[in-house]
């Protein structure tokens, strides 16, 4: 495959071009099993390239090292091809493995067909990115948190999306049914206007907060829920 700005030859297909500093797909979609990676390079509409990495799990003390060198080696092709967006599908963790070692916003899509699902979302593309830390997205009145420094975390889980624009905790409002599984986090369906509440739980109290994000109706909104509630079950919170 040649670069499409300047044609020069690229070691693999959709690398990011290195002689003009042009990418050449702008997403890359992975669909991971505990063995085997299938990734995908996407332009806009297109499909630019495929390839896969494989492995040999391990059991034991050696796991660890054997499904980090794993994801490292589906971290470096993402690496190549410099994308705007990850899409990810299958072993979470695998994935969550990749993640750690990549600093690009990553979305959950579902298994059975992740490329078509990506390429029908292409609408969400559209959707304004909120270049902000995700600590000062934090605000409102109430400033108190239940689950302390668990709570925290997960809010500051759903302010790291990138199409959130503003987390707002609400009341503290206690009385529910206790229990002992810790901190649990959900976020909520969209409204009309693409926004989430954010549940949180922590024994008998609950505490509603408000998630103000980029999307302009419910269905877009609705995707940005899915990808938060992945985050949070991905973290420990559902």
């Amino acid at each position: 495959m040649n670069c499409r700005q300047c044609a020069s030859s690229l070691e693999r297909p959709g690398d990011y071009c290195l002689v003009c500093r042009t990418r050449n797909a702008d997403s890359v979609v992975l669909a991971v099993t505990r063995d085997h990676a299938d990734i995908t390079m996407l332009r806009d509409e297109t499909v630019v390239g495929k390839t896969g990495v494989s492995t040999t799990p391990e059991e034991g003390e050696t796991e660890v090292v054997e499904l980090r060198n794993f994801a490292g080696r589906i971290a470096d092709e993402v690496r190549r091809k410099h994308p705007e967006d990850v899409y990810a599908a299958g072993d979470r963790d695998v994935i969550r493995a990749v993640r750690a070692q990549l600093h690009h916003d990553f979305y959950r899509v579902g298994d059975e067909n992740p490329v078509e699902e990506v390429l029908a979302r292409r609408g969400e593309r559209s959707l304004e990115v909120v270049d902000r830390d995700p600590g000062e997205k934090i605000g409102g009145s109430h400033t108190t948190l239940i689950g302390n420094r668990d709570g925290m975390r997960a809010i500051r889980e759903v302010a790291c999306h990138p199409h959130v624009k503003k987390v707002i905790p609400g009341p503290i409002n206690a009385g529910g049914a206790s229990s002992d599984s810790g901190v649990r986090a959900k976020a909520t369906r969209a409204d009309e206007n693409g926004n989430v509440r954010l549940l949180l739980r922590d024994g008998s109290s609950v505490q509603e907060n408000r998630v103000v994000t980029t999307a302009m109706d419910r269905d877009l909104g609705e995707r940005i829920r899915e990808d938060l509630n992945e985050a949070l079950q991905e973290s420990g919170f559902r």
